[in-house]
């Protein structure tokens, strides 16, 4: 690693690019670490997203499933090819993660150091999209971490708080400090694990609850009633509020993901509100 943040693999060096958000995992124990937990998952292929230099990428390989790599960078993807390309089992999918075809059927155990610019809206997408994975092992800044575990009433807890609790058990991995990268950011890290679960909302209205829970959170200290209005009355917000029980002058970030759940149904029987 120089002094500028790039790193030395394969007789080339890669630049770490702002604007896709780079910053290589170069701390050995945490790679090992992320590579043991993405393997204890017995899904047939492997999913990486954001390869870089394949750092991860060539622990993953050792243990013999087909790996996809999924990286936007036109350098990484060449030094990525010169370190891996013989591998039968090595297969690169060049393209940006937040929209390119899955590459294969799956079920996948998904690993990844996302790019800070794209982490939410990658995750977002293996949440509400048919994409079958079993287990995921991925990278985020802190504050996207603790948006992700926040709880009802605390700053962080929002929409994707909400999504993420209800649709997988999550749990925390490590938290990485800036020396564990080149560049260092100026942020701490987190890795998340995460597992469907059994009783997660239906997959084919969660994009609908996802857009309900951003109108519902748009404006924080506004009732979840006023966050509605000129869409639906007073009175029938009321009325589903009261019909669970809950005070009409509740706002969204005092519900539980459960509550939120069973309120977007509650709103659904009104047919125009979600589009």
């Amino acid at each position: 690693m120089n002094k500028k943040g790039s790193i030395g693999i394969a007789h080339q060096t890669l630049r770490a690019k702002k604007e896709f958000g780079q910053h290589f995992l170069v701390a050995k124990g945490a790679i090992l670490s992320i590579v043991a937990e993405t393997l204890r998952c017995p899904a047939p292929a492997l999913l990486e997203i954001g390869p870089g230099g394949g750092a991860i990428t060539g622990s993953l390989l050792v243990d013999g499933r087909p790996l996809f790599a999924m990286e936007l960078d036109a350098e990484a993807g060449a030094v990525l090819r010169e370190r891996f390309e013989t591998l039968e089992h090595f297969h690169l999918v060049m393209g940006d993660a937040t929209a390119l075809p899955m590459p294969g059927p799956g079920p996948w155990a998904v690993v990844g150091n996302l790019p800070y610019n794209a982490a939410t809206a990658i995750l977002t997408r293996f949440l509400v999209e048919d994409v079958p994975w079993q287990r995921m092992v991925l990278m985020f800044q802190l504050e996207v971490g603790q948006k992700l575990m926040g709880k009802p009433s605390e700053k962080q807890y929002g929409p994707l708080s909400v999504l993420a609790q209800l649709t997988t058990d999550m749990a925390k991995l490590m938290k990485l400090g800036p020396s564990a990268f080149a560049p260092p950011p100026k942020v701490d890290s987190i890795v998340l694990t995460f597992e469907p679960r059994k009783d997660a909302p239906q997959l084919d209205l969660r994009k609908a609850f996802l857009s309900w829970l951003h109108r519902s959170f748009g404006h924080r200290r506004k009732t979840l009633s006023n966050n509605w209005a000129g869409v639906i009355s007073p009175e029938q917000v009321r009325g589903i509020l009261e019909g669970e029980g809950l005070n009409p002058a509740i706002r969204a970030e005092a519900l539980t993901p459960e509550q939120c759940w069973r309120l977007f149904l509650a709103f659904q029987q009104l047919e125009r509100i979600i589009h």
